[in-house]
């Protein structure tokens, strides 16, 4: 039993949880017949299967529902609140892609599932999967109706949620089971849950002396009562992994979203990370960095076209497939300068640190991809400039744009192509980058920007062929 209180962020002290399981019920609740039942692997199975509690479902009442944060922050390398009502389930422990979770450093926060209607509810299951800190659960459940004439949807931490419209449903803390993969069922065996239109998941992390506590969850269903429950998709295929070309970094590609990808990424990309990581590993040295030993590859269905968070790329599948024989590979090669940049460490408990120009950081990307993988493609260089109407020729705009300004600038005033190394070590230290323009080339940035502006535009006038600015 446990008293009605409202949650602090605090986490909660974890309940004794007996053979794999524990039901427990609230005092507020306990003429309901509410129970708690936890399932648990240590290792973990692919298709989330447990003894006890029903496996995740893709066609339930969270499938259509509006899911959105009242408070906290998602961490940028989670998938996002898709992920938790997709009707899929990750394929491995530390799928970050694959699931929500909260920002690293902070205390968790609260989550609101709008059903759109009023649901006979049967079941409320939680899904999380991690090896560590982040598979265990830790959340205080609420629900309402929304018919009350107090009721607020968007209630604020320091509300009282009983004096808001709000029901406490059940308290559930899963961390006496430690890392792996964890199932959750709120049930009344003997009716239903409830009947409520709004569910509100106030989370903790698993620990407050741990700043990557913040559990990954990877599926949330509402089972209406009577409705029919159809089997989450299991992964197609398991992730691969393949070394560099010479042993030093392990890359993991994940396809188990887009299956039909999966003899591309096998026979075309692998070959092409395993070679190339190694060269830009080489191209952008720095005093005391040492690059990534591991880095993964997801590909999945989603929006753009490819992001990186640390070591773990996103990519696109419908956007890959349109371009398999395009830009496929060499936007990945640029996503995999971002894994080797790590420009984020230079700038932690450094006061003086000083942000990395958004130009650079994905002008070098795109100067490396266009000029040095793919010149033959003229993605950046003057033949791509002649199909552009009228291009705007700032050196600073980023990506292409400034690539061609780079690569201009090693052609013309850097005879030792030391320029994109130091430029780079810079950004990675978090230091200031304008006298090196200066140093390496023996003219300031603005001069350089000038000259090739005006070499540019020289050319596009006379309408010459040529792969790059002379």
């Amino acid at each position: 039993m446990f008293p009605l209180a409202i949650h602090s962020s605090k986490p909660h002290r974890p309940f004794c949880l007996v053979a794999g399981f524990a039901m427990l019920a609230s005092a507020a609740i306990s003429s309901a017949g509410i129970q708690i039942i936890t399932g648990y692997h240590a290792e973990g199975q692919g298709s989330f299967t447990f003894t006890n509690l029903a496996a995740p479902s893709k066609n339930d009442a969270a499938t259509a529902a509006k899911f959105s944060l009242l408070e906290g922050e998602a961490d940028p390398n989670s998938g996002g609140l898709a992920q938790l009502h997709d009707g899929r389930v990750p394929s491995e422990g530390d799928a970050p892609a694959d699931n929500f979770f909260f920002n690293a450093g902070t205390p968790g926060g609260r989550l609101l599932v709008d059903l759109d209607r009023i649901v006979e509810i049967k079941q409320i299951n939680t899904y999380s999967w991690h090896p560590g800190a982040r598979g265990p659960q830790v959340y205080v459940l609420y629900a309402s109706d929304g018919t009350a004439a107090e009721f607020n949807a968007r209630p604020k931490s320091a509300d009282a949620l009983d004096q808001s419209g709000w029901t406490l449903v059940a308290r559930v803390d899963t961390r006496a089971q430690g890392g792996g993969q964890h199932g959750v069922s709120v049930v009344n065996p003997e009716g239903i849950v409830g009947k409520y239109r709004y569910l509100l998941f106030d989370i903790s992390r698993t620990a407050d002396d741990d700043p990557f506590g913040n559990t990954f969850f990877s599926e949330i269903d509402v089972v209406e009562l009577n409705a029919p429950a159809e089997p989450v998709l299991a992964a197609s295929a398991p992730p691969f992994v393949i070394k560099t070309a010479d042993g030093s970094c392990e890359i993991t590609i994940d396809t188990s979203r887009a299956a039909d990808l999966r003899e591309w990424a096998e026979r075309k990309l692998a070959p092409v990370l395993a070679a190339w990581y190694a060269k830009i590993v080489a191209l952008l040295p720095s005093e005391g960095f040492t690059p990534p030993r591991q880095f993964s590859v997801t590909i999945r269905p989603g929006q753009g076209v490819a992001a990186t968070g640390g070591t773990r790329i996103t990519a696109n599948s419908a956007w890959l497939q349109r371009e398999l024989t395009g830009e496929a590979l060499g936007a990945l090669v640029h996503e995999v300068v971002h894994v080797v940049q790590q420009y984020g460490g230079g700038r932690r408990g450094n006061p003086e640190a000083v942000r990395p120009p958004g130009w650079l950081v994905e002008g070098i990307p795109d100067y490396i991809r266009w000029f040095l993988f793919e010149p033959e493609s003229h993605g950046a260089d003057l033949t791509w400039l002649r199909k552009q109407r009228n291009p705007s020729l700032r050196y600073d705009a980023g990506y292409r744009m400034s690539a061609n300004f780079l690569h201009y600038v090693v052609e013309h005033h850097d005879p030792k192509k030391q320029l994109i190394t130091q430029l780079n070590a810079a950004c990675r230290q978090a230091k200031p980058t304008d006298l090196l323009w200066q140093e390496v080339t023996g003219k300031p940035l603005a001069e350089l920007a000038e000259e090739w502006k005006t070499t540019v535009e020289k050319q596009l006038a006379e309408k010459t062929t040529g792969a790059s600015p002379e």
